[in-house]
């Protein structure tokens, strides 16, 4: 099981969702990098359950960093972080019959029925809180460094939000909204959406726009490590993600090259682009411009709505309704999940390129 992303700069996650604890080990942080708590219980508040348009299981998120960390900054050595679990009700979940559209299935088969299948076990949305506390550390040093990453809600049950357009007020407002959108009155109908679909039994799915400010140019490595390639594949791990798109992503396969390339310009001394189709990368490499891009957020798939499963122990097909405690969406809370495995990924690519103690202030 490959559970560590990261070449210079890595993180590894353990746990599973009904399990004592879930955590994360961060290796290759350079020793003096700050660590404010009250940033990582932000951002975990920001993963947590928001009333009705969230699962009732609602954990404290109590964390504790275990080692690699000392006088509140990091020792380079090692950081360990471990967040206990403690609302748990694995009564409500069996191991006979697979949730539709679940990882339930084809962990039995990889793991020959020995996998904790409470809640998920260790391919639980969960697991991300774990990512959440890491990232926000990493996330504070590229802040110190003048990089700044932000995520709206930007499609959730077919309604739209608005576009970027003054990128860094909006990221700031943004990083600290529980409901991340541009437009609050648009997240009214949005939160109305989720809403309807619980009452239900359903659930809805929708889209996140991340966007990306001060990387510096010519960051990323040609072919195999490219800046698009390595944040796709962290990005995919996120649980529920469907699609990644970058720039003008698919909308520019209906374009003449005339109107989808970027043309460079000098302004205020610096190189920059008049469009941002690109977002923000050329050749898997930084230039400079933002980095931007969507990504696809399935439905969350346990419903309350009856469905078609088999029974893996007698191999016959059955009825299955979900039991328990589940999110009428995950959009929301996926944000800063993005968020957190993008500072990880960029923060990674800038040790491969500068040295580890460039996040150093």
């Amino acid at each position: 099981m490959k559970n560590t992303i990261g070449n210079n700069l890595s993180v590894t996650l353990f746990g599973e969702s009904h399990g004592e604890a879930i955590g994360a080990v961060i290796d290759g942080l350079a020793a003096g990098i700050d660590i404010n708590e009250e940033n990582i219980r932000n951002a975990l508040a920001l993963r947590r359950p928001a009333g009705k348009i969230s699962t009732a299981r609602c954990e404290a998120d109590e964390f504790r960093i275990l080692s690699g960390a000392f006088g509140g900054k990091t020792t380079g050595t090692p950081l360990c972080i471990v967040i206990e679990n403690s609302d748990t009700r694995s009564k409500d979940y069996e191991s006979e019959i697979p949730r539709p559209s679940h990882a339930d299935y084809t962990a039995n088969v990889k793991y020959n029925g020995f996998e904790d299948y409470r809640g998920g076990g260790h391919f639980s949305g969960r697991i991300t809180a774990a990512l959440v506390a890491a990232g926000a550390i990493i996330s504070s040093a590229l802040n110190d460094k003048g990089i700044l990453i932000g995520t709206h809600i930007s499609r959730l049950g077919g309604i739209d939000d608005i576009r970027f357009s003054d990128y860094a007020s909006e990221l700031n407002a943004l990083n600290k909204k529980e409901f991340a959108v541009l437009d609050d009155a648009i997240g009214e109908k949005m939160k109305a959406k989720i809403i309807e679909a619980k009452e239900k039994g359903d659930s809805v799915g929708g889209v996140l726009e991340t966007a990306v400010l001060g990387m510096p140019v010519g960051v990323g490595e040609p072919w195999f490590d490219t800046v698009e390639g390595m944040l796709s594949k962290a990005i995919f791990s996120v649980p529920a993600v469907k699609g990644i798109e970058f720039g003008g992503g698919f909308s520019v396969a209906d374009m003449y090259g005339s109107e989808a390339n970027d043309a460079f310009i000098v302004e205020n001394g610096k190189v920059v682009t008049k469009t941002n189709y690109s977002g923000g990368i050329n050749g898997g490499i930084t230039n400079g411009m933002p980095i931007i891009f969507r990504t696809a957020i399935k439905p969350t798939p346990t419903i309350l709505i009856e469905q078609d499963s088999v029974n893996l122990k007698t191999m016959e097909n059955v009825k299955f309704k979900a039991k328990g405690r589940h999110d009428p969406a995950i959009v929301h809370r996926a944000r800063i999940v993005v968020d957190s495995v993008t500072a990880i990924v960029l923060a990674d690519l800038l040790v491969t390129r500068y040295g580890t103690d460039w996040l150093v202030k």
